[in-house]
C-alpha cells in the first residue's frame, strides 16, 4: 500500500477536504454564477459541465477566489504572487482585483498574448505580469523566488486545501443540478486540483460512482505519482493540452486523487482533437484542448459503456486560435475516420488517373499529396475519410486489386506534408492552381477530360470544409504541342472549374 494509502497526519482528511468545499460554498458565488450542466446530445447518456461559460472561460477562478477570500489584512496589503499558463492566472486577477489586493502573475514567456491581455483585463491596475523562462516550470521558480523574497503569499494553481475545495464546488452544481444519479465521470487531470475535489464531493453523493482519471499520452504525472506513492517528475511533457500540462502532480491532490480516483486512462492529441470536434457537431463549442480531454476518455470507452450516465467536464475554452488547424487535422484521425495511405505506382501517364478510377472513386478524398522525385516509382499519399469499419474493406479491395500501398498515418512527411519534387526530372511543364466544385467525383472529372495527354507530376490538395476545394497540379507533356493544346483546353474551353490560374514551375520550385 503507498503511504496514500495510510492515514497521515501532516495531509488534510477526507472529511476536511470536504468541510473546504462546504464552506467554499459560502464565497465563490460572491463573485460569478453557476455554470450549466446538460446532456451531451438527445442519443447519449452523456451529461457536460460547462465551465467555460464562467467569467474566465474555465473553472480556475473557484479555487483561486476562495483561496484567496481567507487572506488576512496584513497579506492583503502586501499583495500575492503566482504562477500560471494561463487560466489560474485569469482567476488569481479576478479576485485580486474583487478583493482590491495586488497581484504578481509570473507567466512563461511562451505565452500566447491572448492570454496574457486576459490576465490584464481582468486584474486592470491590481495585476502586473511578468513573462519568466520558456516553461509552466521555469515561471513557478521564479514566482517562488519572488514570493520569498518579498514575504507575499503565493497562490497555488492546485496544491492547496482552499484551492482544491474552491474547484469542488463545480460538483455541488452538478448535484444540485437534479440529473439524477452518475454511475461514472471522466475528470481530466493536471495538477490535480480540479480532481481531487469534484471526485471527493460526488463520492460522497454518489457512492457507486466511477472516477476515471483521464490524463494526456504524455502526461500521465497523477497516474505516476499514485503508482509510486508520491510525487514523480516525468521526464517530458506533451504540452498540446497545455491546461494539463504537468511534469509533476501536487503532493496534497496526489495524496487524495490516490483515495478518490478508481483508474486512470489516457488519450491521445488526435482522440482530444476528436472530442473538440464532437462537442463543436453537437454544441457549437470549441473548448480549449484540457477542456476536452474527459470527454475524450468517454469517447474513448464510449461502447464498453453504454447505458451508464456519465459525466464530464468542460472546464475551459481558452484556446489559442492557431492551434485550431492541427485540431481539424487530426480530430479525424482521434475518431478512427481518418486514414492516410502511401500508394507505389508506375511513375507514367495515366497511372494516377487509373488509381483514382479503379479504386478512389468511391472514397471520400480529404487530402491529396504527391512530387515527382524519380522516373520509374510514384508514392502518391492520399488521405481518405471512411467509417472505421469500412477502411478494412477498402484495403483489402486494394489486394486484390494489385495496388500496393502501405498506411502513412502519423508519418513525419504526411504530418508536415512535406512533398518531394525535383524540378530537373520534368520537360515541358504546365503548373495550374484550380478551384472545383467541392463534390464528389469533380475533380476525377476534370483530370480525366482534359489530362490523358499528361503525366501529372505535382498534386497537392487538401479539404478545407468550403464548398468549393482547392489544388495545385503539376503536369509535364512529351512535346511543347500537346503542352500548349492542354493549356488551351483548360483556358479557353469550358470546364466545372470556378478558377484556374497557371503558376510557373520556378515559383513551385522555390516553395515546395
Amino acid at each position: 500500500m503507498s503511504e496514500f494509502g495510510n492515514s497521515n497526519a501532516a495531509y488534510p482528511s477526507v472529511d476536511d477536504l470536504f468541510q473546504a468545499i462546504l464552506e467554499a460554498r459560502q464565497r465563490v458565488y460572491e463573485i460569478a454564477r453557476p455554470t450549466p450542466l446538460h446532456r451531451l446530445n438527445d442519443s447519449d447518456l452523456i451529461f457536460i459541465k460547462r465551465e467555460d461559460l464562467s467569467p474566465i472561460h474555465a473553472y480556475k477562478w473557484r479555487g483561486a477566489y476562495n483561496r484567496m477570500s481567507l487572506l488576512s489584512g496584513k497579506e492583503k496589503a502586501e499583495g500575492v504572487v503566482c504562477a500560471s499558463a494561463g487560466n489560474h492566472a485569469q482567476g488569481v486577477a479576478l479576485a485580486a482585483k474583487a478583493l482590491k489586493t495586488s497581484a504578481e502573475i509570473f507567466m512563461p514567456r511562451s505565452t500566447p498574448l491572448m492570454k496574457q491581455e486576459a490576465v490584464r483585463r481582468l486584474g486592470g491596475d491590481h495585476v502586473n505580469v511578468r513573462l519568466e523562462g520558456d516553461s509552466y516550470d521555469d515561471a513557478c521558480q521564479a514566482a517562488h523566488n519572488y514570493s520569498e523574497k518579498e514575504k507575499m503569499t503565493f497562490i497555488h494553481p492546485y496544491d492547496d486545501l482552499a484551492v482544491i475545495g474552491g474547484q469542488g464546488t463545480l460538483a455541488d452544481e452538478v448535484v444540485m443540478a437534479g440529473e439524477g444519479d452518475f454511475d461514472i465521470a471522466y475528470l481530466q487531470i493536471g495538477g490535480g486540483g480540479m480532481a481531487a475535489g469534484v471526485a471527493c464531493w460526488l463520492k460522497r453523493y454518489y457512492p457507486s460512482i466511477e472516477i476515471v482519471g483521464v490524463e494526456g499520452e504524455d502526461q500521465a504525472s497523477m497516474a505516476a505519482a499514485v503508482a509510486q506513492g508520491g510525487p514523480v517528475e516525468l521526464d517530458y511533457v506533451d504540452v498540446f493540452c497545455d491546461g494539463t500540462a504537468v511534469k509533476q502532480a501536487g503532493s496534497l491532490t496526489s495524496h487524495y486523487c490516490c483515495q478518490f480516483i478508481d483508474r486512470f486512462i489516457t488519450v491521445t492529441n488526435a482522440e482530444v482533437c476528436a472530442a473538440i470536434e464532437l462537442l463543436w457537431e453537437s454544441q457549437r463549442l470549441i473548448p480549449e484542448p484540457a477542456g476536452a480531454m474527459g470527454l475524450a476518455g468517454w469517447l474513448k470507452e464510449k461502447d464498453s459503456v453504454q447505458g451508464k450516465q456519465a459525466l464530464s467536464i468542460i472546464c475551459g475554452s481558452n484556446m489559442d486560435f492557431g492551434q485550431l488547424p492541427y485540431i481539424v487535422r487530426h480530430a479525424g484521425i482521434g475518431s478512427f475516420h481518418r486514414r492516410y495511405y502511401r500508394f507505389r505506382i508506375p511513375e507514367k501517364a495515366g497511372a494516377l488517373l487509373y488509381l483514382l478510377e479503379t479504386f478512389l472513386e468511391s472514397v471520400n478524398i480529404i487530402e491529396f499529396q504527391h512530387g515527382l522525385s524519380n522516373l520509374t516509382e510514384a508514392t502518391p499519399v492520399i488521405g481518405i475519410d471512411a467509417m472505421p469499419q469500412d477502411f478494412s474493406v477498402l484495403e483489402k479491395r486494394l489486394e486484390q486489386l494489385g495496388i500496393t500501398f502501405e498506411e502513412a498515418t502519423g508519418d513525419e512527411d504526411v504530418e508536415f506534408r512535406i512533398i518531394p519534387y525535383d524540378a530537373s526530372l520534368i520537360e515541358y511543364p504546365c503548373f495550374i492552381k484550380i478551384e472545383f466544385p467541392e463534390r464528389a467525383g469533380a475533380l476525377h472529372d476534370f483530370l480525366l477530360n482534359n489530362c490523358q495527354d499528361a503525366s501529372i507530376v505535382y498534386f497537392n490538395y487538401s479539404y478545407t470544409g468550403e464548398r468549393v476545394g482547392r489544388a495545385l497540379i503539376g503536369f509535364d507533356f512529351q512535346s511543347e504541342e500537346l503542352k500548349t493544346s492542354f493549356r488551351d483546353g483548360v483556358f479557353n474551353r469550358e470546364t466545372i472549374l470556378r478558377d484556374v490560374r497557371e503558376v510557373t514551375p520556378n515559383v513551385l520550385t522555390r516553395i515546395v
